[in-house]
């Protein structure tokens, strides 16, 4: 499915509808270039989830955690990761995937180790706000924009 937002501020809202419905287990895939608005869209997420976090770019840090009273996000900056080796010295595999959801920016980094069940989201810059949001989740969120 396909999402145009025409702010940063519909851009949160879209993702806060989606993240209203993510589960245990789940592991969102970016896909998107710089400044296309990954961050911004998992504030969205992190406030669909009801977290309260400051949702910041995990680029220098590899990976920034945001604590909820139930689920927790594992956001992930892929960008430097270029094989299975970095992506295992990176602690990747020792986060608690099964209990919480996964948040990964430059997911084409690490493509061939993502599991079936990824939701992939394209984010294309359009304009300097405009948003075309790409959604491919089997299905499952279908209903939520028809």
């Amino acid at each position: 499915m396909t999402i145009i937002t025409n702010s940063p501020e519909e851009t949160i809202r879209t993702a806060q509808t989606l993240g209203s419905l993510l589960k245990a287990g789940d592991i969102i895939a970016y896909r998107g270039g710089l400044g296309a608005g990954k961050t911004t869209f998992t504030r969205g997420l992190a406030i669909g989830l009801g977290l309260n976090d400051n949702v910041t770019s995990p680029t220098f840090a590899l990976v920034n955690e945001y604590c909820g009273n139930t689920l927790n996000i594992y956001h992930f900056d892929m960008y430097r990761i270029e094989c299975e080796s970095d992506l295992e010295s990176s602690g990747f595999y020792d986060y608690d995937f099964e209990n919480n959801i996964a948040v990964i920016e430059w997911s084409e980094n690490i493509s061939d180790f993502l599991p079936e069940n990824t939701v992939y989201i394209t984010i294309n810059a359009l304009s300097d706000f405009k948003r075309e949001i790409i959604i491919e989740d089997g299905g499952r969120f279908a209903s939520t924009w028809n």
